[in-house]
């Protein structure tokens, strides 16, 4: 008399089984990185941040772009002191009439700060603000100038 073959009790994984298994851990590894990038070191403190930025030479400027979408003109300010570039502001959070149940955009402060590699011509640094990006040149100093200046935003 023979005996009858033991069935293992565990069941081999399908391609199926592992299919779901790499979607929940797919799914997990998403909404971790979410969360990490949420606190990403662009914040400068509660509810600020710091906008994306392209610094350009050229000849005779330099060329900064920053992304403020949102901003109103009235709400940035431009500085200069030395070769030191300083953009602040604040993104204002608009009013809002439904519930809000997911936010990625970032409202509140922001700050950047550059210092270009060469003099500048303080008295010629214009800055104009088209389509949410702010475009700031900055002119090549002929020579040194050491004083302060406020820009205003056109």
């Amino acid at each position: 008399m023979a005996l009858p073959e033991r069935q293992p009790t565990d069941r081999t994984p399908t391609a199926w089984d592992q299919w779901e298994d790499l979607q929940h851990t797919m799914s997990r590894l998403h909404e971790l990185v979410e969360r990490t990038l949420a606190d990403f070191p662009t914040a400068i403190g509660e509810g600020g941040f710091v906008p994306a930025a392209d610094l350009e030479e050229t000849d005779d400027a330099y060329v900064l772009e920053l992304e403020l979408p949102g901003v109103r003109k009235s709400d940035v300010r431009v500085e200069t002191q030395g070769r030191r570039i300083t953009v602040s502001g604040e993104r204002k959070e608009r009013e809002r009439t439904g519930i809000l149940r997911r936010r990625t955009r970032v409202t509140g402060r922001f700050h950047y700060e550059v210092t270009l590699p060469g003099d500048i011509d303080m008295g010629e640094v214009e800055a104009s603000m088209d389509e949410g990006v702010l475009t700031v040149r900055v002119p090549k100093a002929a020579d040194e100038q050491a004083r302060s200046r406020k820009v205003e935003v056109t």
